[in-house]
């Protein structure tokens, strides 16, 4: 049977770690230039960019690796480029490099903190050029809103808090940590939906047409079947709510 004593340094110790974690957050806050977002980030650009770079290899070989055509390979990263180097992406600090995937079988396509975009083959050969940018575009605009890092920094702080009750409250922590899991999954819906914004601004800066982003959804859309896991249970938001907020993005950008 544990004292009173014992209890008050618990609650104390406990209290102080989730003070500690609080205190670090508020004071790892820094407003996106690119994005205006408040975020909550623990490190720079080029400790992103390094982590990209060491995880690209195992990333890739996950998906069977690089697709063997070194011409799809070079009108991939040509794609990608044009987006940069005609959009605020060109910017940023980052090392944007564009990588096709040899999975045929994965309609996928997703980006390594630091400017590291893949997309597999089984996506890819659905496109065509502008829906291509579109989906890279996306997929820049999460390098260019750093949620990798922002989820990182998350994952730090509650587990911080985690932490701290568990110590100052025992069976508490379990609940702190739903807590922590449900704002993450909430913030990757929101990364995604400004993803598709930013997808929706650099298309329109190089050149593209936004609209093409549309059909991307309808692809997606098309490839999840009738079974698709309905939008709750979810990190990516249902395709034809992101439909939506595209058409808002276009018209915020291209006025019309």
């Amino acid at each position: 049977m544990r004292s009173r004593g014992s209890w008050k340094i618990r609650i104390f110790i406990g209290l102080a770690i989730v003070a500690f974690a609080y205190f670090n957050k508020c004071s790892n806050t820094e407003t996106n230039p690119y994005t205006g977002r408040e975020q909550h980030i623990t490190m720079d650009a080029q400790q992103e960019i390094a982590i990209g770079l060491q995880s690209a290899p195992e990333m890739a070989q996950q998906h069977g690796g690089l697709y063997p055509d070194e011409r799809l390979q070079a009108f991939v990263d040509a794609v990608g480029q044009k987006l940069v180097n005609n959009s605020i992406a060109r910017e940023t600090p980052y090392q944007y490099d564009f990588h096709l995937l040899a999975d045929d079988r994965t309609i996928n396509a997703f980006a390594l903190p630091g400017g590291q975009c893949f997309i597999t083959y089984a996506l890819f050969k659905q496109l065509n050029e502008a829906q291509l940018a579109g989906v890279m575009g996306h997929e820049i605009g999460h390098v260019i809103g750093r949620h990798s890092a922002e989820r990182i920094a998350d994952s730090q702080f509650w587990q911080q808090t985690m932490m701290g009750a568990t110590v100052g409250a025992g069976d508490l922590g379990s609940v702190v940590g739903a807590i922590g899991q449900n704002t993450l999954l909430k913030n990757g819906r929101g990364d995604e939906l400004e993803s598709d914004e930013l997808g929706v601004l650099l298309m329109i800066q190089s050149g593209y047409d936004p609209y093409e982003l549309i059909e991307v959804m309808k692809i997606l859309k098309a490839a999840a079947g009738p079974n698709r896991v309905p939008e709750f249970q979810s990190t990516h938001p249902d395709p034809e709510n992101r439909i939506e907020r595209i058409k808002e993005a276009i018209v915020k950008y291209q006025g019309r």
